[in-house]
């Protein structure tokens, strides 16, 4: 029984220094409904390149003023509702864990998410001002990738993978540029439903 006693203690103990070092009350269902909010944002988005906006050849699309502001608006959309729906459904889960959502950890997660994702947003500003557009959603793809390599160690393992997916894709979608959107809603959308839904069965069902 002491043996057992033993064992049990220094398990709760590695638990005890794994939450203060590390997020763990991130949301998969929250990875999920961002997936979802993408493909309906790169839908979206597809309509008003190719089919209400678009002026010029295949392979060089060029895009009304008006049609650029809607795509912002879209985009910027996407990003708010992801946002908002991973707070909440991560505060929800800390709740149910009894544990802060705001804390060292999270702190630390959310620093190191930002600093490569807001390099990104002022370089594909900089790409946006220049009219290279082509380039933008294999950056938005390179970025986000490297922010979440960059905070993985702060939260929860399978955020990694999530990232060297998306920095994979975003490569290859360089090759590619003409198929931008169609990278951005796999990396996006598919690859956040399907990590999402990975992390949902293995934290988040009890």
């Amino acid at each position: 029984m002491e043996t057992k006693d033993y064992l049990k203690d220094i398990k709760d103990i590695k638990q005890m220094m794994s939450q203060s070092s590390r997020f763990i009350s991130l949301s998969g269902l929250s990875g999920v409904l961002a997936g979802i909010y993408c493909l309906i944002g790169a839908w979206l988005a597809y309509k008003t390149i190719y089919t209400e906006a678009a002026m010029g050849t295949s392979d060089q699309i060029v895009i009304a003023y008006d049609a650029v502001i809607n795509l912002f608006s879209i985009a910027v959309s996407v990003i708010l509702l992801s946002l908002v729906t991973c707070i909440a459904l991560s505060y929800k889960k800390a709740i149910k864990s009894n544990e802060t959502i705001w804390n060292p950890a999270s702190k630390r997660l959310v620093i190191n998410f930002a600093i490569p994702l807001l390099t990104g947003g002022f370089f594909i500003v900089f790409l946006l001002e220049k009219e290279m557009l082509n380039l933008i959603a294999p950056l938005m793809l390179i970025f986000y990738g490297l922010a979440c390599v960059n905070a993985s160690k702060y939260t929860l393992g399978d955020i990694r993978y999530l990232g060297i997916t998306m920095i994979v894709l975003g490569l290859l979608s360089t090759w590619i540029l003409n198929y931008g959107l169609l990278f951005w809603a796999l990396g996006f959308g598919v690859c956040h439903i399907l990590y999402g839904s990975i992390m949902y069965f293995k934290y988040d069902r009890n």
